[in-house]
């Protein structure tokens, strides 16, 4: 069972090395939610081959200059036709499908959300194609047979780090250099 000393919620997890899924090898998450009934998160450090104005002009709403330079990201194997927006607070609300997951950070998954990023100039804002899901238990035994690192989030790297950089940027928050990890597990 879950309690409040195991919640993920607002954390990154990180792949480790010896993960060898193609999906989730060299990812990092962030943890939207999770509770007894399971985890959610997206990927943060995937990017798509297209922006945000490509998203718009698919979904026949404005874009703009703007829209061009806003990376989207594979969130994970879910649902990956649905688009999410992790957002700082600032960007408004309401909107009008939005869960908090912080009093400072929002994912919303309704179109009016990213009408409203073509025309700002934020950069506090991760837009994906899908998303990682576990059920009741799942992601518990995955950190207990050591397929992921956990530590708190970390906004800045959400939004400022380059993608390439986010996964090792997170490591290093608890004092972690992955490429000095073996890919090998084993028990002593």
């Amino acid at each position: 069972m879950l309690n409040t000393q195991t919640c993920l919620r607002d954390h990154f997890l990180i792949s480790m090395p010896h993960l060898e899924d193609d999906t989730f090898a060299q990812t990092i998450i962030y943890i939207c939610d999770h509770s007894e009934y399971g985890a959610m998160g997206l990927m943060l450090n995937r990017p798509l081959n297209f922006h945000l104005d490509k998203m718009l002009n698919h979904l026949d709403l404005p874009t703009s200059h703007i829209a061009r330079s806003i990376p989207v990201y594979s969130g994970g194997p879910v649902q990956n036709d649905r688009g999410f927006v992790l957002h700082k607070s600032y960007l408004g609300n309401p909107w009008l499908s939005t869960h908090a997951i912080t009093d400072e950070l929002f994912l919303t998954t309704s179109f009016d959300i990213l009408e409203a990023l073509a025309l700002s100039e934020s950069t506090e804002a991760l837009i994906t194609l899908g998303y990682t899901g576990w059920g009741p238990g799942q992601l518990e035994q995955e950190i207990t047979d050591n397929v992921w690192l956990s530590c708190p989030a970390n906004s800045d790297i959400m939004f400022h780090k380059p993608a390439e950089e986010r996964l090792q940027a997170a490591a290093a928050t608890l004092g972690v250099n992955l490429n000095l990890l073996t890919t090998h597990t084993g028990h002593a």
